[in-house]
């Protein structure tokens, strides 16, 4: 059918003419309402975007001086959050002179790294970010 036919077509009956296949030969339209084709795809897009997993990441905070069971806890939290799929950002802060005993730290990092290893593997090495050592761990 002719454009302007098509065009004529559409406006009697109170919707729009939209082109469904630019690319075909003769281009693909149909007779729809443009507002509520374009709210159905954004509907769609944001319900997709919403069964992807990607941006969970949660965070466990670690010192250099952690307790035993301050320390079990940690490592029951994160491999709970990695058995519900969520990535982990183990974290450590140093104080004033806990600067001078980096290697103490990271002894505990690479402790718990390898308490939660069955079930999550690091992305990297830890990292160092002013006065922070930061790891992040995704489920296996």
């Amino acid at each position: 059918m002719a454009t302007p036919e098509a065009l004529k077509m559409a406006r009697e009956r109170g919707f729009d003419l939209v082109m469904v296949s630019p690319a075909a030969v003769p281009p693909v339209c149909r007779i729809a309402d443009y507002g509520k084709l374009k709210y159905e795809l954004n509907k769609k897009e944001k319900e997709a975007r919403k069964s992807q997993r990607g941006g969970d990441v949660k965070e466990v905070k670690l010192s250099p001086k952690i307790a035993q069971h301050d320390f079990d806890v940690r490592v029951r939290k994160t491999l709970e959050f990695l058995e519900k799929k969520h990535k982990v950002k183990v974290s450590m802060f140093f104080r004033g002179r806990e600067m001078a005993h980096v290697n103490l730290g990271l002894d505990v990092i690479k402790r718990l790294l390898a308490a939660v290893a069955e079930l999550g593997k690091p992305e990297s090495e830890p990292k160092k970010f002013g006065k922070n050592f930061i790891v992040i761990v995704s489920p296996k």
